[in-house]
């Protein structure tokens, strides 16, 4: 147990698996699947607990989950893919490809009425789709009038009332919550983005990444849907109730079809297998098993921070997540790694980019690593509990945190 397979020492990698059973054990979550792979090999695979409690069926390599915003960097890599192809450019406006947008107006406070508003200084770009800088907010990242108007016209995140065109619309028809470029503010901007790339590629966003992204790498468990002959592979969604009973199921629509809503966003389903095989593609520089699908200069803009430091100096969701971390074009990327211990571990470069239910990924440019941490544990959407790992005490976020120091401890 004291070998370095992979450069890791064993016996400190083990502690991985026990750590999460511990968690498992206490009722805390249902499981985990998480891997360790580095310089073209899984040097680690953990599948613990159960994806359905219930029926006490144990996670396995190939359980699905809901990746929720794991969703973004593959909505954003497409959508880089046409820009490398000269049919969209960032600096477009995004009306030139959702004519829906034009003359868009902004709210002269975010947290004031609707109806009160100024004229855009610019209007909203590609970029600042990639960027979240484009003025657009989620329900759980805006406040009153406006958080209350997303909610009732397009439904909650996850919960999507309609799709298409109408849903375009409808984004659409309301303020932006801050002028164009002004800050880096968590939205539904990679949702616009997803629709943008449908539009000018005259198709559904599932079949576009379908086409352009899973088919050529392999990953035939990601989609927007779960077919009907694979859900007994799908991790059931739990909470654990704030009085410590036993943890609960939260149910939430399941498309066995291509949805009505495809998020691009939020809305991919898939395995740590598919999802590694995207991260190793990013990490090699856009190409994976000859398989070359953006240049490697695209992928060093997506990895590499286009935030102000004044942009930096703002909370996200409530939380100093800039105070070590960048943002590039739909990535989080590691800026400084000494300031970075308190929130994980990695090298500097390090990206990648987490999803509600406690999913997250991480490639590793410096040392030649990924790892790949999947959980469906439900916390309610809202400024306190989207992001931070150990800065809250939820056992899914604390045993991620953990999962990272182990790894790198494991490592160096």
């Amino acid at each position: 147990m004291n070998g370095k397979a992979g450069g890791f020492n064993q016996a400190t990698l083990a502690k991985i698996p026990q750590t999460l059973q511990e968690i498992v054990d206490k009722g805390a979550v249902s499981g985990f699947v998480t891997l360790v792979w580095r310089k073209g090999e899984v040097v680690q695979l953990n599948a613990v607990g159960h994806r359905d409690v219930d029926a006490k069926k144990p996670m396995q390599r190939d359980t699905i989950f809901r990746i929720a915003s794991m969703s973004k960097p593959v909505t954003s890599a497409a959508a880089l893919m046409l820009v490398e192809e000269g049919r969209i450019a960032l600096d477009d406006p995004i009306s030139k490809h959702l004519p829906e947008f034009a003359g868009i107006k902004v709210m002269k406070d975010p947290d004031g009425p609707l109806a009160d508003t100024e004229p855009a200084i610019r209007e909203p770009t590609v970029e600042d789709l990639l960027i979240h800088r484009s003025g657009l907010a989620y329900s759980f990242s805006a406040t009153g009038e406006l958080a209350r108007g997303y909610d009732d016209l397009l439904g909650p995140a996850f919960v999507r009332k309609i799709g298409g065109d109408d849903w375009v619309q409808a984004i659409a028809s309301f303020p932006l919550a801050y002028q164009p470029g002004e800050r880096m503010h968590y939205s539904q901007s990679t949702d616009v983005l997803g629709f943008l790339v449908a539009r000018v590629e005259g198709k559904p966003l599932g079949e576009v990444l379908k086409a352009r992204i899973f088919d050529p790498l392999g990953m035939n468990d990601t989609a927007f849907h779960v077919p009907a002959s694979k859900v007994d592979r799908l991790a059931k969604l739990y909470t654990k109730p704030a009085d410590g009973s036993p943890l609960r199921e939260v149910p939430l629509p399941l498309a066995h079809e291509p949805p009505m809503f495809e998020g691009g966003g939020e809305g991919l389903f898939s395995t740590a297998d598919d999802y590694l095989r995207f991260a190793r593609m990013l990490l090699n520089g856009g190409e994976l098993d000859g398989v070359r699908l953006l240049r490697p200069e695209t992928v060093a803009k997506m990895a590499s921070n286009h935030l102000t430091p004044a942009q930096r100096d703002m909370d996200f969701l409530g939380l100093p997540f800039w105070v070590s971390m960048g943002f590039g074009l739909g990535l989080s990327v590691i800026m400084d790694t000494e300031a970075h211990q308190a929130m994980g571990a990695g090298g500097e470069g390090s990206f990648g980019w987490p999803g509600a239910f406690g999913t997250w990924w991480q490639a590793d440019p410096v040392n030649d690593v990924i790892l790949m941490y999947l959980i469906q544990d439900f916390v309610e959407l809202t400024a306190e509990t989207v992001v931070g790992a150990e800065q809250q005490d939820v056992p899914s976020r604390t045993a991620l945190f953990l999962m990272q120091k182990l790894a790198y401890e494991a490592l160096n």
